[in-house]
């Protein structure tokens, strides 16, 4: 396993994280979480990505069990901040109130005194951004949050907060985590830019594009039983990938990995780290083999000539519109 700096923090991440959106607490029973949490300690992987929204605040619980009895200081665990987690209309958003209360709960859950790194899951419109990010100060002063980040932020929301920050004097943003992969390529056009020059990195998920670019989804065929696609707590980020043209591309990669001696899953998350501002790529997984797999794309460097041929083979099925983003315009 090799690491990264996050941002221009002297945290270092391992280049591949493992994250638990649709599979701990919801997908797959605690055993089996369990086995693929310490199959990516075994094979090296530090840092560990959650959210108190994942399976209804189950998938925190999940870790938090999984994760006992490793050395705390060998981790780095991140967790977020923002979808609601209870039905009243504070449980929710990114207001002082729910921040405090949350990252309260997401500790509990997660058997922990602090998170390394603390994320608002996406932009809240309603409440002031000097609110949210003083909050977020607070708790790196009391110890509770070591670094703070956002996930699916557009260029200018990141912009808005890193001038709030140096201004009032908070500690500034070291990350975004974004959805980024060969298919899905927007935050090219103006996050990474903004990101580069202000020293943030990026937590990318997704990078294996929910498992199409594993090539398991053939083109004019039904998704195969027990996929992500046919299980609806995540089959609406996948169903606009699901598209007969871009799965016959995506087959097409495939004798792009033969000639390296990787698999397709491997050839998607070595892509992502090829971007120097990417620090970790998150993978999830329903079994350990999967985590296994998916590992061995840390240290892979793909030269200029490969890049050139994936780019020949998607061509126009990529997405890189900036203005496509997951970020909602309100709260729910």
């Amino acid at each position: 396993m090799e690491f990264r700096h996050l941002g221009r923090s002297g945290l270092m991440v391992s280049e591949i994280s493992y994250g638990n959106w649709i599979t701990h607490g919801s997908q797959v029973e605690e055993d089996a979480a369990r086995a693929c949490v310490h199959a990516a300690l075994d094979e090296g992987v530090t840092t560990f990505d959650t959210a108190d929204v994942y399976a209804g605040t189950r998938a925190e619980e999940v870790l938090g069990r999984a994760l006992e009895g490793v050395r705390r200081e060998s981790l780095e665990i991140f967790t977020k901040v923002y979808w609601p987690t209870g039905t009243g209309p504070n449980d929710r958003g990114l207001s002082r109130k729910h921040i405090m209360e949350s990252v309260n709960g997401s500790l509990r859950r997660l058997r922990t005194d602090y998170v390394d790194l603390y994320q608002a899951h996406r932009f809240d419109v309603e409440t002031p951004l000097e609110e949210t990010l003083r909050a977020f100060d607070d708790l790196v002063r009391q110890g509770k949050v070591l670094y703070v980040g956002v996930s699916e932020w557009t260029a200018d929301q990141i912009a808005r907060a890193l001038k709030i920050a140096d201004e009032m004097g908070f500690d500034r943003l070291v990350s975004n985590q974004p959805q980024y992969s060969m298919l899905w390529r927007v935050i090219e056009a103006e996050v990474v830019p903004l990101c580069e020059k202000e020293g943030l990195s990026q937590i990318v998920w997704s990078p294996i594009a929910q498992g199409v670019l594993t090539g398991k989804y053939l083109p004019g065929r039904p998704a195969p039983a027990g996929s992500r696609a046919t299980d609806p707590t995540g089959s609406g980020f996948i169903g606009r990938m699901l598209d007969d043209e871009l799965l016959r591309r995506v087959q097409e990669l495939k004798p792009i990995a033969a000639d390296l001696g990787l698999t397709m899953a491997q050839l998607a998350v070595a892509w992502v780290l090829r971007n120097p501002n990417v620090s970790s790529a998150i993978v999830g997984a329903t079994r350990p083999e999967q985590v296994r797999d998916n590992v061995k794309a840390s240290g892979v460097r793909l030269d200029d000539e490969t890049m050139r041929r994936i780019d020949e083979v998607l061509g126009d099925v990529v997405e890189r519109d900036p203005a496509k983003t997951v970020s909602p315009a309100k709260r729910p």
